[in-house]
């Protein structure tokens, strides 16, 4: 288990799963106290930071650069709402339901299933999704 201080990724901000999450890791990271498991994923274009920053229209090194600036999360919802897309609620939805069933039946499947087998949970049957994965690997689940 990872002991972490940063939000589930099924914690909205914005109205979007994984938006605070992203914030946190890389305030974490910032700090020098994002967990090893975490640094080489970090904004990876094609895991849930690069997919977020793509579906809102901003670089994740952007983002980056204005949480390193201290912008509060408020801020910076506004801010990657007013330099990328502000998702109304059809979108949110489709934001939303995408995230949590990523790692379920696509592209992440069989990376879930090294990291669970990696974790020792290759028998848990349910944990199919990324969100689950985290959740359990952070003591959450």
């Amino acid at each position: 288990m990872i002991d972490s201080p940063i939000r589930s990724p099924r914690a909205k901000l914005g109205g979007l799963h994984h938006l605070g999450r992203l914030f946190d890791k890389i305030r974490s990271d910032l700090a020098g106290t994002l967990p090893k498991e975490y640094r080489e994923n970090l904004g990876l274009s094609v895991g849930l930071d690069g997919f977020l920053c793509g579906f809102l229209g901003v670089k994740f090194e952007d983002v980056r650069q204005k949480v390193f600036e201290g912008l509060s999360d408020e801020e910076l919802v506004e801010w990657c709402f007013t330099n990328g897309l502000r998702p109304n609620p059809m979108q949110r939805r489709i934001w939303n339901g995408f995230s949590e069933k990523f790692g379920w039946r696509d592209m992440a499947t069989s990376a879930i299933e090294i990291f669970k087998e990696g974790d020792g949970l290759e028998k848990r049957e349910d944990i199919l999704t990324a969100f689950d994965l985290i959740d359990e690997q952070e003591g959450r689940s």
